[in-house]
């Protein structure tokens, strides 16, 4: 009957988003906890400014789960007077390539997908990093002051793992309304949606659903852990890979509590530049893999 198999495919999606969100949240957390703010300035800091667009995207790879964690970050980077171009490129890299992102995305659409998409967006990453310090739009950031908490009040005979652990169950059950939603309304289109009909109004030979994914990826504020399960379900109907990519990339890159926490570090003509920077990459990597594909 079509309910139980609509049950069996909600539970084994689930479970295994599930296990593998705790286990990926609990190497990240240990990973942040070596990583720290102080070091991730001065590994931005470097006498080649190059290299230090590459680390800025590569730490921003590491760091927190979502668009809005990364600001108070970004705070502290531009409070320190951390370079600005790969602050900014660590600024667009860090929802958009962290680990939970890219091994849902390796796990649910495989890895030749992901390994375009990493490849793309980092690509992006340095590229706006570059551009922004060259137009010099760093007098848009406004005078940004942090106070630095007592770093003595850590409690470092708990040990790491254990810490660890703590965050990756204070992570994910904050999330798990969004995972529930997300696999649920995937489950939904995997056993009851016509493939024709998604085939019909949104298959890969119709581009302009890639433009559009990418604008409504954003007022939706779809975390990626819920689009990923609804993206798979929607190439499986016929949908295309690049407009599931463009919604992906709206949607975790440029959020509307992100663009809100924005304001109070960049002028109204920067935000304006990060949400078109989100676009352009939602869509050039909507188009790119759809090709490559």
């Amino acid at each position: 009957m079509p309910i139980f198999q609509f049950l069996q495919t909600f539970f084994i999606l689930f479970i295994e988003l599930t296990v593998l969100f705790i286990f990926i949240s609990f190497l990240v957390s240990w990973l942040q906890q070596k990583v720290t703010e102080d070091r991730i300035k001065r590994i931005l800091n470097r006498p080649n400014k190059w290299s230090g667009y590459l680390y800025g995207t590569g730490l921003g790879a590491l760091t927190p789960f979502c668009s809005c964690s990364t600001i108070p970050i970004l705070a502290g980077l531009l409070s320190s007077k951390a370079p600005f171009g790969p602050s900014m490129s660590f600024l667009i890299a860090s929802p958009l390539l962290n680990p939970v992102v890219v091994i849902l995305l390796w796990t649910l659409l495989g890895g030749k997908l992901t390994l375009y998409y990493v490849i793309v967006v980092a690509i992006f990453s340095i590229f706006i990093g570059v551009l922004w310090e060259r137009l010099g739009l760093q007098r848009l950031v406004k005078d940004v002051r942090v106070r630095k908490g007592n770093s003595t009040n850590n409690d470092y005979s708990v040990p790491k793992w254990k810490l660890a652990l703590q965050d990756a169950w204070s992570f994910f059950y904050p999330l798990l309304p969004f995972l529930l939603i997300g696999v649920f309304i995937g489950a939904i289109i995997y056993d009851f949606v016509p493939q024709d009909l998604i085939a019909k109004y949104a298959g890969s030979d119709k581009p302009w659903t890639i433009p559009i994914a990418s604008v409504i990826g954003i007022p939706m504020y779809i975390r990626a852990e819920a689009i990923l399960p609804i993206g798979d379900a929607l190439i499986s109907k016929g949908m295309g890979i690049g407009s599931v990519i463009a919604l992906l990339v709206g949607g975790a890159g440029a959020s509307i509590p992100e663009v809100v926490l924005l304001n109070k570090l960049f002028k109204r003509k920067l935000v304006a530049a990060f949400v078109a920077s989100i676009l352009f990459v939602a869509v050039s990597t909507g188009f790119i893999v759809q090709i490559i594909l």
